[in-house]
């Protein structure tokens, strides 16, 4: 088997990606249609894109607009995961964030801070938003382009590998993968080796902590208490899940935290773990 690995600047971080394949050639392959994937998931979804199907649903003021079957497979996705955890998880704080100076206000209705999983309203081929919120997909997206960057490598002959956006890790194939987190005062902690599973980790700050350039990611808590500071890592089988419930890992403590992460097919993994096995 021959790997190859490449990483390129997308996402709005560095996106390293690793292929086995029988040749040379089809792990070259795999590698453009991983980056290729990632790419449009980009183009879609970004918050900071005039032409993205996000920023057109935002900028709609109410009207139906037509959107990529990808899209709304990713609206959907994060719609449910609000729905489950009962807001931890929200894809509405675009507002919010925009408010605070974290995401770029381009244009639309004056937006609400935040709002509710019904305040977006999907159809066969488009979506809607019912009241004025600005929909972010950013808890959750750049999981979900790691999972289709290894779908792809997967269809163009890789046998092995991995999808590393950020911190976003999923690992396919026989060989494991070893993983180190980076925390707070940027010291590299490992936490074992990934094989045929998923880790995201997401560095929330506390609610009065000042503005860092340097780590730019926002978490908006449902209460002032929230979220606890520090670094929180979850193993999920696909990358998506693990994303989005980083969210929630970081606003729950203790047995009513490892409940909901398990109900929704997540662990809390941490500084101590040895092998990284997903959850069944």
């Amino acid at each position: 088997m021959i790997l190859v690995k490449r990483m390129r600047p997308l996402l709005g971080t560095y996106v390293e990606v690793g292929a086995r394949a029988g040749s040379g050639a089809a792990a070259e392959r795999a590698v453009d249609a991983a980056f290729e994937a990632v790419r449009t998931v980009h183009g879609r979804l970004s918050f900071h894109a005039l032409d993205s199907d996000l920023t057109r649903l935002n900028r709609a003021g109410g009207e139906a607009v037509e959107l990529q079957p990808l899209s709304l497979r990713v609206l959907r996705l994060a719609q449910a995961m609000m729905v489950a955890t009962a807001g931890l998880f929200d894809m509405t704080v675009g507002g919010a964030l925009v408010r605070r100076g974290a995401l770029p206000d381009l244009g639309g209705p004056a937006p609400l801070a935040r709002g509710e999983a019904g305040d977006l309203q999907l159809g066969r081929g488009w979506a809607r938003l019912l009241r004025p919120v600005r929909i972010t997909l950013d808890g959750i997206a750049k999981g979900y382009a790691v999972d289709l960057a290894v779908s792809a490598m997967r269809a163009h002959g890789a046998t092995s590998g991995w999808v590393n956006a950020g911190g976003d890790l999923r690992a396919f194939g026989r060989h494991a993968v070893p993983v180190h987190r980076r925390e707070a005062d940027d010291t590299l902690v490992p936490l074992g080796a990934l094989r045929d599973a998923a880790i995201a980790t997401s560095h929330a700050r506390a609610p009065d902590a000042a503005w860092d350039a340097g780590r730019p990611a926002l978490i908006v808590p449902l209460s002032p208490a929230q979220p606890m500071a520090g670094v929180f890592s979850v193993l999920a089988r696909k990358a998506w899940r693990a994303d989005a419930l980083t969210k929630v890992a970081c606003q729950m403590a203790g047995a009513p935290r490892e409940a909901m992460l398990r109900r929704l097919g997540g662990v809390l993994v941490l500084p101590a773990a040895a092998d990284a096995g997903a959850p069944a």
